[in-house]
């Protein structure tokens, strides 16, 4: 990781974000990157997410969330300051996990 701040974010995506690999996609772009944190389904539709790792990183992370990927259709975004509590959720072991539905 790069020498900047270290933050976290903890965001929830609405729209077209279930059975479209947003997931996936979001776990596969979160350690491209070399952030840590985790995602998970939501039972109201939504995706949930929490990004922790280089300033500049989690913010493009989360900018990169607002395209996702092909079949994706995000409408919004809704994010706040994350803690380090917001991380517990992660299995051990892994970076980045990706959690059962809530």
């Amino acid at each position: 990781m790069s020498n900047t701040a270290e933050t976290i974010r903890h965001a929830v995506i609405r729209g077209r974000v279930q059975g479209v690999g947003y997931r996936a996609w979001v776990e596969h772009e979160a350690l491209r990157q070399g952030l840590q944190g985790w995602v998970r389904n939501r039972r109201d539709g939504s995706v949930e997410a929490v990004f922790a790792g280089a300033a500049e990183t989690v913010t493009a992370m989360i900018e990169a969330s607002r395209r996702g990927p092909g079949g994706a259709g995000v409408e919004t975004i809704d994010e706040h300051p994350g803690t380090t509590d917001d991380l517990t959720p992660c299995r051990p072991g892994e970076r980045f996990s990706v959690l059962p539905t809530v």
